[in-house]
């Protein structure tokens, strides 16, 4: 929304609705029709989108915050919800029905631009979440998924469960205990007591797999390039030190109501 002339935000704002969401809530249902859309609010709020495989086991494909719009690709027209959206993080959101969103999209050449950028970081993550999934070790992946985590709550104290957990890496809980006492060891984590997870952010960007630094430097990249608006633009140009250095750089930039990078 941060990327969106006053103009165009107005075809949108009249029609929002203030929404609260607690974890594991669930927003979205696997085969539900899409006919709301949400727009997480900044301050907090992580959801999953999740597949569920005949066996009962769970697998996360993507993460999404105050960087995207839940849903937003019912614009395409009414169509049913391939994955079903839960709530990891508590948080806000604004929600419209999917029927006024597709009319501003239709009347509006600023949020179709925006809503296209929105997907193509959605199919660069869910391309890295696929190939991370195949590659890399659990510890990686769980170091990965911590800090998307991170990215999108104001705090080192992560609200997470083991189960949280092991549905978001498709595995066990106990793969899920036996990895969270290897990050303790590394000093990745401080603590684990029950229902929440202490990071250590430096230590846990050493244990991630190379995905999460690949693919944050990727979606800065395309939004700095791609959302037009002045403003946002040059606020992800200065700020990112992904995109201005092409590599890893320093790796607590923010971009500000465009990407879940924290400082």
């Amino acid at each position: 929304m941060a990327a969106l002339p006053p103009a165009d935000l107005g075809l949108l704002t009249p029609h929002f609705q203030k929404i609260s969401f607690e974890p594991d809530a669930m927003l979205v249902r696997s085969g539900d029709e899409l006919d709301q859309v949400y727009f997480p609010h900044s301050h907090s709020g992580a959801i999953a989108f999740m597949v569920a495989m005949p066996n009962g086991q769970t697998v996360a494909t993507t993460l999404m915050g105050r960087e995207g719009a839940l849903a937003s690709l019912s614009v395409l027209g009414p169509s049913r919800s391939s994955v079903t959206a839960i709530a990891r993080v508590a948080g806000t959101a604004s929600r419209i029905s999917a029927a006024k969103f597709r009319f501003a999209y239709a009347r509006s050449a600023a949020i179709r631009h925006v809503v296209q950028v929105h997907a193509r970081t959605l199919l660069l993550q869910l391309q890295h979440v696929a190939a991370c999934n195949a590659l890399h070790r659990v510890e990686g992946r769980m170091a990965r998924w911590l800090l998307q985590i991170h990215d999108r709550v104001p705090d080192d104290v992560l609200p997470l469960t083991q189960e949280a957990l092991a549905q978001l890496l498709g595995v066990r809980r106990t793969t899920v205990t036996l990895t969270m006492s290897k990050l303790r060891v590394a000093g990745a984590i401080r603590s684990d007591r029950r229902g929440f997870v202490e990071v250590d952010r430096t230590r846990l960007e050493s244990v991630a797999c190379e995905c999460y630094a690949l693919m944050r430097r990727r979606i800065d990249r395309m939004s700095c390039q791609e959302l037009s608006a002045p403003r946002l633009a040059l606020a992800l140009c200065q700020e990112s030190s992904f995109v201005t250095s092409g590599e890893g750089g320093e790796d607590h930039a923010e971009i500000k109501a465009a990407s879940p990078v924290r400082k």
